[in-house]
């Protein structure tokens, strides 16, 4: 159906290679540990619609188009390590919140938390090129409806993804609920993102189009 093939094949890899840890994994434990479990499903659900942000484009060919046109690349690049190297400052420098903005988060802070997710992944051209890569090994190269196969077997993975961040943000919360007390703890989470988002800045920046 739509021109799929090997789904099975597909739904094995894409668990796989969503619960190998990496930086979106840091981010959702990170965030868990700073602010709960809603802190972390925020965090989770951004990233996951970051994630659709570049399987719609796959599946309509835009990223083909961001791919073959460096100035589009460069652009894209550039926006997006600059986002992430900044965000990441703003981590470092921030203070920790504890009491009332650990145990009932504000909804200023939950929707700053999702659209980091959501930013950090629409913003990354790494993102883009590897469902670019990912995807068209499952649709048949004769498939009258790429398009729509490829949303599909996007959903799927983002659905699984989503499903192992949520239950992720849920053992971090549990896990850290008394080490959030401490105000040392949560100040050294927040170096960590910071760092991360740096990191994946420098990344993205250096990040060439093959």
């Amino acid at each position: 159906m739509l021109g799929i093939h090997e789904i099975w094949l597909f739904i094995l890899s894409g668990v796989l290679l969503n619960i190998t840890p990496g930086p979106d994994t840091v981010y959702v434990i990170g965030r868990s540990m700073q602010m709960g479990w809603r802190g972390g499903a925020a965090a989770a659900l951004g990233i996951s619609c970051g994630c659709f942000f570049h399987v719609t484009a796959a599946a309509i060919g835009l990223s083909a188009l961001l791919m073959a046109s460096s100035t589009a690349f460069s652009i894209l690049k550039l926006v997006g390590a600059a986002y992430l190297v900044v965000t990441g400052l703003q981590m470092l420098w921030s203070r920790p919140a504890l009491a009332s903005a650990i145990d009932e988060p504000v909804r200023s802070s939950l929707r700053r938390v999702f659209l980091q997710g959501v930013f950090t992944n629409a913003l990354n051209p790494k993102v883009a090129l590897f469902f670019l890569a990912f995807l068209p090994q499952f649709v048949a190269a004769d498939s009258a409806h790429k398009p729509l196969a490829f949303l599909t077997l996007g959903l799927i993975f983002i659905c699984t993804g989503t499903l192992w961040c949520l239950v992720l943000a849920a053992f971090a919360a549990r896990a850290a609920h008394r080490l959030r007390r401490s105000e040392g703890v949560i100040a050294w989470v927040n170096r960590a993102l910071g760092g991360l988002f740096i990191y994946l800045g420098i990344r993205v920046a250096m990040l060439e189009t093959r």
